[in-house]
């Protein structure tokens, strides 16, 4: 009777793999990264990312980023904020059960320094704060909603070439996630964008 041993293979099983964020590629100077950004923004893809030591003048029209929506989500927090200071303080001088108890029990409304029920230089302070409470707040949460935060940690941190993006490097990451991304056509694009160095960034 013949046994067969079962077949191995070196190839590591698929699920053991580490997944790919995405493709690094390293340049030394603004200049080609600001070629590169063009010639990414042009080929289609949409979910990428360029780091630098230092601002690069123009990169965001090179990467073809569009104006952010949050300057007018925090307008309309603001809006409410001043809406809101308003109504409260209107409803509590002019139109609360207890105004109108008080009016019932001694026969006239409780004038403060002379004040109209309804005082619109008065209201300003409130007014004020709450505006400012509401636009602020919502900045800082709407930011850290719209830029995908907080991460515990980021792939990218754990490249050690990456760890020059602070120095003296520049990189433009496209992630795995991209519609475009095919991990031999794409890293092939980028090597043709005149990167020094391209590898792939563990997920």
């Amino acid at each position: 009777m013949t046994t067969f041993a079962p077949h191995t293979t070196s190839a590591q099983p698929a699920a053991a793999r580490p997944r790919i964020y995405g493709l690094l590629a390293e340049f030394h100077d603004p200049a080609s990264l600001m070629h590169a950004a063009e010639k990414v923004r042009d080929a289609g893809y949409r979910w990428w990312d360029c780091h630098t030591p230092f601002p690069v003048h123009g990169l965001d029209k090179a990467m073809g980023i569009q104006r952010t929506i949050l300057p007018l989500l925090v307008f309309g927090a603001g809006l409410t904020g001043t809406t809101l200071g308003f109504i409260l303080q209107a409803f509590t001088n002019s139109s609360s059960i207890s105004l109108w108890a008080l009016v019932w029990v001694t026969g006239y409304p409780f004038l403060i320094s002379g004040k109209p029920l309804i005082s619109l230089p008065a209201f300003i302070p409130v007014m004020f704060e709450l505006t400012i409470l509401l636009a602020a707040t919502s900045c800082v949460g709407l930011m850290l909603l719209l830029n995908g935060l907080p991460w515990l940690s980021h792939p990218l941190l754990a490249n050690k070439r990456f760890l020059r993006a602070s120095d003296d490097r520049f990189f433009i990451v496209i992630q795995a996630r991209d519609p475009r991304f095919f991990r031999s056509r794409t890293e092939e694009f980028m090597r043709g964008l005149g990167a020094k160095a391209v590898e792939a960034v563990e997920a």
